[in-house]
């Protein structure tokens, strides 16, 4: 696998190839504003060489240049579930910190931490009991 592209925006990696409908819903709710306007900063990355790619995996394939605080996986969860749950990790901890977050609501997470006016551990501790965040 070759290194992820390096972009000002948040990484959206597919990794599950199983069903393009599923994609093209992660791909329309995340350009589709939320009620008050706002959308999620993220540069898609629909590339097969990432089929099946780990959370463990993917800071050994971020490049030295990627400044953005997450990192996003569409996988077989996200395929899975009409609410497109997409696994997020915020690549500013030490331990690795993963959280679901339902697709339409990504620009919460995004938007709040790439501005620091929140931290990940905010978001983590808003998930429902199945482990989503849908916001607050």
């Amino acid at each position: 696998m070759d290194q992820l592209p390096c972009a000002l925006e948040a990484l959206v990696v597919r990794t599950d190839f199983s069903t393009d409908s599923a994609w093209d819903a992660v791909r329309e709710a995340l350009c589709s504003p939320s009620e008050d306007g706002f959308l999620p900063n993220v540069a898609l990355v629909d590339d097969r060489q990432y089929e099946g790619l780990a959370p463990g995996q993917v800071r050994d394939l971020i490049l030295a240049g990627y400044q953005h605080p997450l990192v996003v996986l569409a996988d077989s969860a996200t395929v899975a579930s009409a609410e497109r749950p997409l696994l997020v990790a915020d690549l500013r901890a030490e331990r690795r910190c993963w959280v679901r977050v339902a697709a339409a609501q990504l620009w919460s997470i995004e938007n709040n931490l790439s501005g620091a006016n929140m931290d990940f551990d905010e978001f983590a501790h808003a998930v429902d009991d199945d482990g989503v965040f849908r916001g607050f």
